[in-house]
């Protein structure tokens, strides 16, 4: 027997590790889009913890307003709003006062998200009551 016979070939090919690579890529491709879009509702979670703070602070002033939601804004209720505040994930206001109606607004950090500014959540109350939507990445909220 000669020496060459006994060598034991024990590596990948070029060609298997391509194929693993391209099997990797192809897995990452379908997982990521799903994972920043978990992390999206996750960061929401901030949103409807001050939306709904915000709310009972605008219910408040309603109260002190005898009965009309005019004049109830963002500087003339009691709640701090974390507007420009470091980490905040949303930057929050409330529009459309009316006697009997406003509207509560979170847009998600442009310079965060890359969606410039697009992604919003909604909290619209009337005499009807709340409801609540969203666009953007937020756009299956209801």
């Amino acid at each position: 027997m000669s020496m060459c016979s006994k060598i034991n070939k024990k590596a990948f090919t070029l060609l298997e590790i391509i194929i693993v690579v391209i099997i990797a890529a192809v897995l990452a491709s379908l997982a990521l889009p799903r994972f920043f879009r978990t992390i999206e509702y996750s960061r929401s979670a901030e949103a409807f913890m001050v939306l709904s703070s915000l709310r009972s602070a605008v219910q408040r002033c309603y109260v002190s307003n005898q009965g009309t939601y005019v004049g109830c804004t963002i500087a003339n209720i009691d709640f701090q709003v974390p507007n420009g505040e470091p980490g905040t994930h949303f930057t929050y206001s409330i529009t459309g006062q009316t006697a009997t109606a406003y509207t509560l607004t979170a847009t998600r950090n442009a310079f965060e998200s890359g969606d410039n500014g697009v992604s919003n959540i909604y909290f619209e109350q009337d005499n009807s009551g709340i409801t609540r939507s969203g666009d953007g990445v937020f756009s299956a909220i209801k």
